[in-house]
């Protein structure tokens, strides 16, 4: 489970992936709302291995 929490790393560390203005989102260039999505996915992402972890006894 531990490993799904280099998905957010891996993702923004590979800029030339998402250094692009189209898509753009309600205005926003998709370099900017690419990163801003990274921050709702990270938490859920830090949310299911704790809660994996608290239930495998890993305090």
């Amino acid at each position: 489970m531990r490993i799904l929490l280099l998905l957010p790393f891996i993702a923004l560390l590979w800029v030339p992936f998402y250094n692009h203005e189209l898509p753009a989102l309600f205005g926003f260039p998709f370099f900017y709302w690419y990163q801003l999505l990274w921050v709702p996915v990270t938490s859920l992402l830090i949310w299911l291995v704790y809660r994996h972890g608290r239930r495998q006894g890993d305090e």
